[in-house]
């Protein structure tokens, strides 16, 4: 791991982007929390990505309301 510019994005089943959960540069080893209010989406599977340099992570997740 290493620091740098890193994104966190959360995108619905057709690939649209729904909202940007962090944008800027992040330290390597430190530990991040995010708030996210899913008030506005509706109830279905959603992706969220994180991004730092060449690291990504695609993980899917499930909004019920």
């Amino acid at each position: 791991a290493s620091s740098g510019y890193t994104t966190l994005k959360v995108y619905n089943m057709l690939g649209k982007e729904v909202a940007n959960l962090f944008a800027g540069n992040a330290d390597a080893g430190r530990m991040y929390a995010v708030d996210f209010n899913a008030k506005s989406l509706t109830s279905g599977m959603y992706f969220y990505k994180l991004q730092s340099g060449n690291n990504v992570e695609v993980k899917k997740f499930t909004v019920l309301k």
